[in-house]
């Protein structure tokens, strides 16, 4: 755990939080700014800023947690959010997953898509780039 950051200190008690669950490898708390009733936070108690910083076996519960929360929520609509790095959003830098329930229009994540047109070529070529890294 890093002594400055602000979930790691929240996982330690030393901040209060609204905690859902907690488990050895993972943290689940209410979001203290939330974009819908319901927003949670599941962190994982290892520390890193960024998903590829944190070791897989302390991933493993994430998700099962979060289908937990969804359904402890009620609801039917919903965004489960993971941002990496400044310029994806991310204000806090140690990994968290938000899931967000989406219950009207106007409540909870609100977000564009600005897909572009499909140039088979370049998605081909990308598609082997990565591939090929896998």
């Amino acid at each position: 755990m890093a002594a400055s950051c602000v979930f790691c200190k929240i996982i330690k008690g030393e901040i209060p939080s609204f905690k859902l669950f907690e488990s050895e490898r993972i943290f689940a708390f209410l979001d203290i700014q939330p974009l819908s009733r319901g927003h949670a936070l599941i962190i994982p108690k290892h520390h890193g800023a960024k998903l590829t910083d944190i070791p897989d076996d302390q991933l493993a519960e994430i998700l099962p947690l979060a289908k937990k929360l969804v359904h402890a929520t009620g609801a039917e609509n919903y965004n489960i959010l993971q941002n990496n790095g400044r310029m994806a959003h991310q204000l806090v830098d140690h990994v968290h997953f938000h899931m967000i329930p989406k219950p009207t229009e106007s409540e909870g994540l609100g977000i564009g898509w600005p897909a572009s047109e499909t140039d088979m070529d370049r998605l081909k070529s990308v598609f082997e780039a990565i591939k090929a890294k896998m």
